[in-house]
């Protein structure tokens, strides 16, 4: 009985440990270039009702329940949604507008955990019909739950949805602007 004790002491032990030197801050990036002029993307990805066609988790739930308040594209617009368990439950509302170039974004995850990040969508000119658009994210995972991301590696599974969500994005700005 004291050894099984012993090895659980050292297993738990070891968990707090690689806890306490996990890292505590995950960032994501992605990049796409549009051949859509800078103004006509800002405006489109400004809006957040406008991800609900180009966003990967909206098509994960076609009967999630999304609900907004305030004026899209503005700071303080909240856009919330609930769904199933591929998409859960949370806010993202606009924190700040750097007109024509930047908006940023507070992500509030509720279920199935709670959470918070700082996303970003950013547009860059590349010439007068290209537009260069950055979707980024960074948050904070506190002791203990910051053991998850020796496991899971953020980048890689956020980084493809992003990657998808631009991909997204670029074919509907695209395809709009040949209709």
């Amino acid at each position: 009985m004291n050894i099984i004790l012993i090895v659980l002491a050292i297993l738990i032990g070891v968990v707090v440990l690689l806890a306490l030197f996990a890292p505590k801050i995950y960032r994501v990036s992605r990049q796409i270039v549009i051949n859509i002029p800078k103004p006509v993307v800002f405006e489109y990805i400004r809006s957040l009702k406008n991800q609900n066609k180009w966003s990967v988790w909206s098509s994960m739930d076609p009967g999630v329940v999304n609900t907004y308040t305030g004026t899209d594209g503005q700071v303080g617009f909240i856009s919330a949604w609930e769904g199933n368990k591929d998409v859960g439950q949370g806010e993202q509302e606009i924190m700040k507008v750097t007109d024509g170039s930047r908006i940023d974004l507070e992500l509030r995850f509720i279920k199935p955990f709670k959470s918070t990040a700082q996303v970003y969508l950013s547009t860059t000119e590349v010439d007068a019909t290209q537009t260069q658009v950055e979707w980024g994210m960074q948050g904070n995972s506190p002791f203990p739950m910051n053991l998850f991301l020796l496991f899971a590696n953020m980048e890689k599974a956020i980084g493809k949805d992003f990657e998808k969500g631009l991909g997204n994005l670029k074919a509907i700005l695209e395809q709009e602007d040949k209709a």
